[in-house]
């Protein structure tokens, strides 16, 4: 189901630890609100696949489990809010992820009157490590499964082209508890700083099945 058109829905921000299903959430949501999907990670990642300057620069703080520079994601950010498809509202996916950042998306949204609506996934660190580690991609189709909880019929293979599947560099335990610590140290305390701003965070179980979240969600920003 998609919102009528002329309703106003504004910034869609997700918080949450890696794997805590953020990505999935925000994808959906973006669909049925008939609103873009924002994707820092998949903005930068299309940095470092074209071999850019920036790339280069994001694909070795990448792959240390540390966060890109505000300056250089605020910049990206706010060139992508400018764009005419966002006037009715926008889902950010990994952003704001500092309070730097916070502040940044505030500025970009100030005079606009545009709502707000903060949705907080919470998952244990372990589950996290779990999740990430499990995951493997089918670098032809982009494919992504799970070893865990949706794993390839063939193992090692994709299911819809046989391709050997592959683990990102960027999926490795001892990178993915890196960035557990950069979410506790950086981004964990955003969700405060908007709580003390007076920004309602809406609190989410991100154990539940995806689909459990996706309906609750939808009750929030869709209300009946």
């Amino acid at each position: 189901m998609v919102v009528a058109a002329e309703k106003q829905i504004g910034a869609v921000v997700f918080f949450g630890p890696p794997a805590a299903g953020k990505g999935t959430q925000a994808r959906q949501m973006a669909k049925r609100l008939g609103i873009p999907h924002i994707s820092t990670g998949d903005m930068i990642r299309a940095e470092v696949a074209a071999g850019t300057t920036l790339g280069q620069e994001a694909r070795a703080i990448m792959e240390k489990g540390e966060l890109i520079p505000d300056e250089i994601v605020n910049r990206m950010v706010r060139e992508r809010l400018k764009q005419p498809d966002c006037r009715r509202g926008f889902v950010l996916d990994g952003y704001p992820r500092t309070r730097g950042q916070a502040q940044a998306l505030e500025n970009m949204l100030q005079g606009n009157d545009e709502p707000m609506t903060v949705f907080n996934i919470q998952l244990p660190a372990e589950d996290a490590v779990r999740r990430i580690t499990g995951r493997r991609t089918c670098p032809k189709c982009g494919t992504i499964y799970n070893l865990y909880g949706h794993p390839p019929r063939d193992p090692g293979r994709c299911d819809l082209d046989q391709t050997p599947l592959v683990m990102r560099t960027d999926d490795r335990e001892e990178v993915i508890r890196g960035r557990l610590e950069c979410y506790e140290r950086d981004t964990r305390p955003v969700v405060d700083y908007f709580r003390q701003q007076g920004q309602a965070i809406h609190e989410i179980d991100g154990s539940l099945p995806a689909e459990a979240i996706s309906d609750r969600l939808c009750r929030i920003l869709s209300p009946a």
